[in-house]
């Protein structure tokens, strides 16, 4: 994969927007697209279920030299050679790691990405050590419906005072990726923008257009 400081479009394979179609010719549009990252995120599936996610769609990642990240499974992540593993603040500090060096101490180790909803989370997971934290959910989202939207105020922040790779995550759209711009962020995760497209390609070609590049 290109390095973290390269990577601009983040997008997701993500099982409760699949609607029965497939993994793998989701993750194949998705590289088609420009992706410079993809998560696998399973949250309601079993380990089984996960294990048979990431063996359809690996090949097609790794043939189109795009980077894995496996969202909170870290055994998965290591099993699979992904790049990453993206973690929640209850997934990481809740189960009592303070630093990443705690969790991925060996070199072939997956990195390590993980949310932050605020200014204090921001700190404490950037002391952890992560290859990059995602800032958000910046405006309401389905994908996480209980999530109170942290708002423009915090990428504002997050663009004066993070100094690692950041993402900023959580309803972002063709019709508001300006406003996310403008508040500092140049890389971005899209989920629902690009996985209800009707063309997923031309959606994260779209987002590639006019993300800095």
């Amino acid at each position: 994969m290109k390095p973290l400081a390269q990577c601009r479009l983040y997008t997701f394979v993500d099982t409760a927007y699949l609607h029965g179609r497939d993994p793998a010719e989701i993750a194949r549009q998705l590289c088609r697209g420009g992706s410079d990252l993809i998560q696998l995120r399973a949250k309601n599936s079993a380990p089984a279920e996960i294990r048979r996610l990431a063996e359809a769609i690996v090949p097609v990642l790794r043939e189109a030299g795009v980077g894995l990240v496996l969202n909170d499974h870290y055994d998965i992540a290591r099993e699979f050679g992904a790049d990453l593993c993206h973690l929640g603040q209850e997934d990481f500090f809740d189960a009592g790691y303070t630093q990443v060096a705690d969790l991925a101490a060996e070199p072939s180790a997956p990195g390590i990405g993980l949310s932050t909803h605020g200014p204090e989370q921001a700190m404490r997971a950037v002391a952890a050590g992560p290859s990059y934290i995602a800032i958000g959910p910046v405006y309401a989202t389905g994908t996480k419906p209980g999530a109170k939207p942290v708002t423009l105020d915090y990428v504002l922040w997050a663009a004066r005072h993070i100094t690692i790779p950041w993402f900023a995550i959580g309803g972002i759209n063709q019709g508001n990726l300006d406003q996310v711009m403008a508040a500092g962020a140049n890389r971005i995760c899209a989920v629902a923008a690009i996985l209800n497209a009707p063309d997923i390609a031309e959606a994260c070609r779209e987002f590639k257009r006019r993300l800095p590049g």
